[in-house]
């Protein structure tokens, strides 16, 4: 079997386990307990993996809790690592004995508090606390007795067991970060507007990220104002696994359960806990990062059209990020807030790319005077648009704003990639061979009729600084082209035929009559 048919098994299969352990609970409330344990599994491997330095001979899941060998390994552990696990709180010791414990889940949420507990005082301390917080194990959603809590419990542990990831190398870290985004990326489609809102399907955040490393051989970190699960920090990585991210990730999350989603994620994609900085709260209000700016790559995809605080809070006209444009956006849209934070936590050498609601570039009043800003001081490099229905939880077709401190000119590029896409049940999906092509004319910054333009200075600003692709890219006309010329020679043709025929059958009804007569 291939690694991508391993893949796909692998994931029909966690997909199966997923609905299956849930009973008739909603997938959605449920996913905590899937994501949570696949999570457990992961570190819990990961972390034999490095105490045993990958020497199969040494068996730490059997070793005693007590052995005075572990206590030496302990500090230097979480120093690396992060957290520690002692061998009785491994997932592969709980999940052996799970059926017949009467104790499971206070168990587990016991072993949860521990490894959390264990980097307390450590530098990692912030990475670990509460990621387990959204793992439950007394919630009601698990049953209404500790037995039937327990047999749940027991089930998801099961069957997440039975998951088979080969050796613990490169090639198995990838399948549990592929099979937890996965996972996600169901979860998301399953959950409709929600779901939207903590995850970017997997190819758009490739476009993304391709976008902001654009020509990047290194960065000095990348960062996500509104990093959701964290898929689109994650695909930086991937896609860019040959460069250098010289000091790691960041993002920040206004949702808690989220917020954990995306810190599990990091680990299980392999991202130490000192390579990866993610926060909780509300970035337009309670920044985080400040000292950090600025970034070679931001990449995005916030809220849409989401109500803030804005002009109420007259201190954030002073505000240094939004202050040079001399204007706040609406309270009642904050999509423009969006962006002029990341372009102020963005470094001179780099790119950003954020996925936009498409009324903030046409619309006027305090939209239109910050696209002036942005355009009169040369920051937009690209206006991308989208196909439609992309994204979990809307059907529109949103834009990619690219906006740069580097350029060499004062042209706007403006594509339509709106009739890139290929149709699936629920939702279009926008594939490798549409991003190659989106890619090449961004990079060449040629013209393609109905496709790509770039745009000189002086054209937007007598366009009012409107910003919208379909201002400067003409659609293709895709109705039937008609000849005129030989449309009219067809009638005329028709036209003699029909004389003739009328001729011919005067003729014959002439003929008929006179025989009739003489007879």
């Amino acid at each position: 079997m291939t690694s991508n048919e391993q893949r796909a098994a692998l994931q029909r299969k966690i997909w199966d386990i997923a609905n299956d352990v849930r009973g008739a609970v909603d997938g959605w409330d449920f996913k905590q307990y899937v994501l949570g344990t696949l999570f457990y599994r992961f570190i819990s491997e990961n972390f034999i993996d490095y105490i045993t330095g990958g020497d199969a001979s040494v068996h730490y899941a059997a070793m005693a809790d007590s052995d005075p060998n572990i206590a030496a390994a302990k500090d230097d552990a979480i120093k690396t690592k992060g957290y520690f696990i002692y061998p009785s709180q491994l997932f592969v010791n709980v999940a052996a004995n799970a059926h017949t414990n009467e104790r499971l889940n206070t168990d587990l949420a016991n072993i949860f508090s521990a490894i959390e507990a264990s980097a307390n005082g450590y530098p990692s301390e912030r990475d670990i606390k509460g990621l387990f917080a959204d793992f439950d194990t007394t919630s009601n959603r698990l049953g209404n007795t500790v037995k039937d809590k327990n047999a749940r419990l027991a089930a998801v542990l099961k069957r997440v067991a039975e998951l088979d990831f080969g050796g613990f190398d490169t090639s198995r870290i990838d399948l549990f970060g592929d099979a937890y985004e996965f996972l996600i990326s169901n979860y998301a489609a399953n959950a409709g507007k929600s779901g939207g809102e903590f995850f970017t399907p997997q190819n758009v955040s490739k476009l993304i990220a391709q976008l902001a490393m654009h020509k990047q051989t290194s960065v000095n970190k990348i960062y996500d104002p509104a990093c959701g699960s964290g898929s689109l920090l994650l695909q930086a990585k991937k896609h860019f696994d040959a460069h250098i991210i010289e000091e790691g990730f960041f993002g920040q999350e206004l949702n808690h359960t989220t917020y954990n989603l995306a810190r599990m994620n990091m680990f299980l994609h392999n991202i130490n806990y000192d390579k990866f900085n993610i926060q909780l709260g509300n970035t337009l209000t309670e920044p985080h990062f400040g000292d950090e700016k600025p970034f070679d790559a931001i990449v995005s995809n916030p809220p849409y059209s989401v109500k803030w605080i804005g002009s109420d809070d007259p201190t954030l006209i002073n505000d240094d990020r939004f202050a040079p444009a001399g204007v706040l956006a609406p309270k009642s849209k904050a999509d423009f807030a969006f962006v002029l934070h990341a372009l102020s936590y963005l470094s001179s050498k780099g790119r950003a790319a954020i996925v936009c609601f498409p009324g903030i570039f046409y619309r006027g009043g305090a939209e239109q005077r910050i696209r002036q800003y942005l355009v009169d001081n040369n920051y937009v490099e690209t206006v991308i648009s989208l196909a439609p229905n992309l994204f979990y939880g809307t059907t529109i077709a949103v834009n990619i704003l690219v906006m740069s401190k580097h350029k060499t000119d004062t042209n706007i590029q403006f594509i339509d990639a709106s009739g890139l896409f290929k149709k699936e049940t629920n939702n279009n999906v926008l594939l490798d061979a549409h991003i190659d092509q989106i890619m090449a004319v961004f990079d060449s910054k040629a013209n393609v009729d109905h496709f790509a333009r770039s745009v000189s200075l002086e054209e937007v600003i007598a366009n009012d600084y409107n910003l919208s692709v379909s201002s400067y890219v003409e659609a293709k006309d895709n109705r039937e082209v008609v000849d005129i010329a030989q449309l009219n020679a067809e009638l005329k043709n028709t036209v003699a035929r029909i004389d003739q025929l009328r001729k011919d059958i005067d003729a014959i009804v002439a003929e008929i009559e006179s025989g009739e007569l003489e007879a």
